[in-house]
């Protein structure tokens, strides 16, 4: 019987919800089946996984086709009305071991995911085909962002337990993991569903402490205006907290923010760049940003554009605006599509443009490189880096940084 194959779209949260979905998959049993995680941030990636369903129909046509994850948890019945699909399991039941041993009939399992409260962690050993993993430390979002689908598709904002995420991360890191990423969907809000209301930073202490063995430890995308004293102390001081952190930005002008229901201002996100810059030299930022959003205007597009070199960002990540039904900017007065298409052209070369000034610094730099494929891998600051000698995947090697491309580093082994 062939094997549970997992097709994940999106997120790192789902890369480590697939992998206990496959262990789940695998103690019943369950086999000829493909199971598709899907992503509802744009309609886009919404788009790209219908594609793929039909896709993998034609080509295994006696395969079980399984579809969960946001897109599945948000707009169930779109995925029950193609011919293709089998069975439709909603972001909890997905998590629930009787999903996958007890089969059924209905087409159908998917619930109101707005009343669960508690995030269980389903402990894993391994990510397949993944040198760094990655650890979900919080679910779902308590704010109501006007463009964003996904608290709709994970819920409310829930933790898991501090002593949980250091065994998940201690068993990693015993099965060989250098590098480990904390996840969530609003990490930031990490704790404040827990007895005594612990923020982030304490969670990554307490990580750093009770996990001597683990050399690396990353986190996800954060909102600034989040981030505790105790996180800044952290990304500031503690060598084993990569110095690159990625912002969730998604605009550059105030009133955008206003109308996105951010909780940041521009100059917000300026300070917080510049003061971790001031303690920690080497750290480097990524971004979301969002062209097109409804009602924006050019001179508030250029704010967005101005603030990529105001905040000192290395990496770009660019949304063009994607309505989302049911969400607050779905209703608002909208861009023309060309115009969007555009904008998110404009800043994704001011990203690029960024990434190559970035690149050009590093060379003659030592770094300190995870081996993510036998001649590729990735620094402290996640640039990508090749190599023309070969290496084993996960180990991490000290490297010259000689020279680079357009989207990479180039290297060689230190003496």
């Amino acid at each position: 019987m062939a094997a549970t194959e997992i097709v994940t779209f999106g997120c790192r949260l789902n890369t480590y919800e697939s992998e206990v979905m496959r262990g789940h998959a695998e103690n019943a049993g369950l086999g000829n089946a493909i199971v598709f995680n899907t992503c509802a941030v744009t309609a886009e990636a919404t788009r790209q996984a219908r594609q793929a369903i039909r896709r993998a129909r034609h080509e295994q046509p006696r395969a079980r086709i399984i579809v969960t994850g946001c897109a599945a948890q948000t707009d169930p019945q779109m995925f029950a009305q193609m011919a293709e699909v089998d069975l439709v399991l909603g972001n909890e039941e997905k998590m629930q071991t009787d999903s996958w041993s007890s089969p059924g009939s209905e087409r159908v399992r998917v619930g109101d995911i707005m009343p669960v409260r508690k995030a269980a962690l389903h402990m894993v050993d391994r990510l397949a085909e993944r040198t760094r993993a990655f650890v979900q430390v919080q679910n779902g979002c308590d704010h109501r962002c006007t463009f964003c689908i996904i608290p709709f598709g994970r819920g409310n904002s829930r933790s898991v337990p501090a002593e949980d995420v250091v065994e998940q991360v201690r068993r990693l890191a015993a099965n060989g993991y250098s590098e480990i990423v904390l996840s969530g969907v609003d990490i930031t809000s990490w704790g404040a569903d827990l007895p005594s209301a612990p923020r982030l930073g304490s969670l990554v202490a307490r990580v750093l402490k009770f996990a001597p063995d683990l050399k690396r430890l990353r986190i996800s995308s954060i909102d600034s205006i989040e981030a505790d004293p105790e996180m800044l102390d952290l990304i500031a001081d503690e060598k084993r907290l990569m110095p690159h952190i990625h912002l969730s930005l998604q605009s550059g002008d105030n009133m955008i923010l206003k109308r996105m229901k951010r909780r940041h201002a521009r100059e917000d996100s300026i300070s917080f760049c510049a003061k971790l810059r001031a303690r920690r030299p080497d750290i480097v930022f990524g971004a979301d940003i969002i062209a097109g959003f409804p009602t924006e205007t050019e001179p508030m597009f250029e704010n967005s554009l101005s603030v990529v070199d105001a905040c000192g960002l290395a990496y770009l990540h660019v949304f063009p605006f994607s309505p989302r039904p049911g969400t607050p900017a779905a209703r608002m007065p909208q861009l023309d599509k060309a115009l969007i298409k555009e904008r998110a052209r404009r800043l994704r070369l001011k990203g690029q443009e960024r990434l190559q000034a970035f690149l050009t610094n590093e060379i003659g730099a030592t770094r300190q490189v995870l081996m993510e494929t036998a001649a590729s891998g990735r620094t402290e600051h996640f640039a990508p880096v090749k190599f023309m000698q070969e290496m084993t995947p996960g180990a991490i090697v000290q490297a010259m940084i000689t020279g680079r491309d357009k989207t990479h580093l180039e290297a060689r082994l230190a003496a």
